[in-house]
């Protein structure tokens, strides 16, 4: 009897034990858990992208600004927390912190045409045509069938090379200088502005003969520039007689606009 009273008492003292260690281990773990708070936590990105879900732009501004500065936040999150800033600062015009986000975006990710082109967009807007080319060409390259990208890349493409004709003939009159014999002919050679004014009416003049309804239309709209013709060579050089005021006005007839 005695016997087992003692082994009674031996085995509550064993599971007493066991369950005081088991205690302290489990207690041990909790403490080194928390000396270490979230440190293996990633950051929530959660609010951000609600933010720009949303189209909040101050909230995905401030929301997704928190993602990006926090060192938890892994790169994939980072990439979109940037772009939907960018998107928001875009939308905003704050165009050159959307441009600084794009560029750490492709810095962390190169391979994206997305912001390849959205960047562009933006270089263009600021009117930076070299670098938006350079960006198009990197999205159709990245992805030939980026359609966004692909009419940017054309479309900026035509803009360079008008300009280029432009720059080509500027300061240039339409008709020969080699061949210039009156005095407004050669005054008008003499200068640029006057140049492109003179290149710029004969330009609107044939537009607009070739647009007339009909050629009635197009009959008087030659008589009338004959007529400033005329008049510009016979009072040229006479007191009060302001040549490149009578020619903007012209063009201002022709245009139906400023015409500047």
């Amino acid at each position: 009897m005695r016997r087992n009273s003692v082994n009674l008492a031996f085995n509550l003292t064993l599971a007493l034990l066991c369950v005081c260690l088991s205690g302290a281990l489990t207690s041990g773990v909790a403490r080194a858990a928390g000396s270490e708070p979230g440190k293996d936590i990633q950051a929530d990105a959660g609010p951000c992208i609600a933010a720009a879900a949303a189209a909040d732009d101050d909230k995905t501004i401030e929301a997704c600004s928190a993602l990006i500065d926090n060192e938890k936040a892994v790169r994939p999150d980072r990439v979109k927390a940037l772009l939907a800033r960018a998107s928001a600062y875009d939308r905003k015009q704050l165009i050159d912190r959307a441009i600084a986000d794009y560029d750490t975006v492709l810095r962390l990710d190169p391979s994206l045409a997305d912001a390849h082109n959205a960047r562009g967009e933006l270089w263009r807007r600021k009117g930076d045509r070299p670098k938006a080319i350079m960006d198009f060409g990197a999205a159709v390259k990245l992805n030939p069938d980026h359609t966004a990208a692909k009419a940017n890349y054309k479309s900026l493409s035509l803009e360079l090379e008008r300009i280029g004709a432009m720059m080509a003939v500027a300061g240039k009159p339409s008709f020969d200088c080699r061949k210039a014999r009156r005095p407004v002919e050669k005054a008008i050679c003499a200068n640029a502005a006057l140049a492109d004014l003179d290149r710029e009416i004969v330009a609107s003049t044939f537009r607009t003969m070739r647009e007339a309804q009909d050629p009635r239309q197009a009959r008087e709209l030659q008589r009338a520039q004959d007529q400033f013709i005329a008049r510009r060579n016979a009072e040229f050089g006479k007191p009060g007689y302001d040549l490149q005021k009578a020619m903007r006005e012209r063009l201002r007839q022709i245009n139906g606009a400023d015409g500047s």
